[in-house]
């Protein structure tokens, strides 16, 4: 008896994989129209584009990333370095990156630095290997060594979080001394005289918030280094606990205490309950980064909200408009900061 051959989704190429060919064929459209609709989504209208996309996952398509990269002279990825995966903030910000990417069909290379330069030296090394059409950076306290090896390959590249004034170098962010400013003018505001400074980490960024916080007092003649607390250790709830007794125990009379961000001065608030510590009543206290918590936190924390998502969104933006050779209105964007009060304070 004869059986009847098993009819295939989809005629094959030689390798058995289903081609652009295949799926066109089917769709009725050309094979451009196709590639296009992988490779440049918003070039192709949204009924044809998803009837291209539902056809090829019906026959298992699987894109052929170094076929595309050859036929466009473009690998379509992306390099992303973020100091950390467990911090909300860098979250937020990649959540804002990839807005902007996904529909213009790129693919980003995420690296986590763990706030060391070394290893983000090592990343953009390896990631180099991949060909990418730009970087996205966190901050610009990199080495030396990772600078020349980024103008060597000749890439566009834009700095995230943090501003440069400098020309050829693409930023967008805000001023983390102008933030650290606002926090600390708003407490002298509150009448408080004799406020203290937290941090942990050290990267960049809290150092400058701290030399924020620092100028301010100068300003009012209110500075006293003994309120200051600084600590290279990975910052947490728990820690916030920690420091904030230790920072007591060293200036006992303190009315007030910028920390460095929420994580930290979260923390400082749990503390406060377990000490009988009356906030803002003996003690006000502020935070950094304005975290989805901290609106509701007993008191709730006052804190300086940090546009997390609009600076990956922009910041994927400028880059992409250097990589296809657009004019870019503006090198620096500062997306600013807006200040919370609330009853912490």
């Amino acid at each position: 008896m004869n059986e009847k051959p098993i009819k295939a989704k989809a005629r094959a190429s030689s390798t058995g994989r289903v081609t652009l060919d295949d799926i066109a064929r089917r769709v009725g459209v050309s094979s451009i129209t196709v590639s296009r609709a992988f490779r440049r989504p918003d070039k192709v209208a949204d009924e044809v584009r998803e009837r291209i996309q539902r056809v090829a996952d019906e026959m298992g398509y699987v894109s052929n990333r170094a076929a595309s990269s050859l036929a466009s002279a473009r690998s379509m990825n992306i390099v992303v370095l973020v100091p950390s995966l467990r911090n909300m903030v860098f979250v937020e910000t990649l959540d804002g990156v990839e807005k902007v990417l996904r529909p213009k069909g790129y693919q980003m290379l995420l690296g986590v630095t763990n706030y060391s330069p070394e290893e983000e030296e090592a990343l953009v090394r390896a990631y180099l290997a991949f060909d990418p059409d730009g970087i996205l950076l966190t901050g610009m306290n990199y080495r030396e060594s990772t600078r020349r090896l980024i103008e060597q390959v000749r890439v566009p590249v834009v700095h995230m979080m943090e501003l440069s004034d400098r020309e050829g170098v693409y930023s967008v962010g805000f001023s983390q001394e102008a933030a650290a400013e606002a926090m600390t003018e708003h407490l002298l505001a509150q009448g408080r005289r004799r406020i203290a400074f937290i941090g942990s980490q050290l990267d960049s960024r809290t150092l400058a918030r701290n030399r924020g916080y620092r100028d301010t007092l100068m300003r009012a003649g209110l500075y006293e280094p003994r309120r200051e607390l600084m600590v290279p250790d990975s910052s947490s709830v728990a820690l916030g606990g920690i420091l904030l007794e230790r920072l007591l125990q060293q200036a006992p009379d303190t009315d007030a205490i910028f920390f460095c961000n929420d994580d930290l001065a979260q923390g400082g608030l749990f503390e406060c309950l377990r000490k009988g510590i009356s906030v803002p009543g003996q003690l006000a206290i502020g935070g950094f980064n304005d975290l989805p918590s901290s609106a509701c936190t007993v008191p709730a924390l006052t804190s300086v909200a940090t546009p997390r998502f609009d600076i990956g969104m922009r910041s994927a933006d400028m880059l992409l408009s250097l990589i296809d050779g657009r004019p870019v209105a503006r090198q620096h964007i500062d997306l600013g900061v807006a200040l919370k009060p609330r009853q912490s304070t």
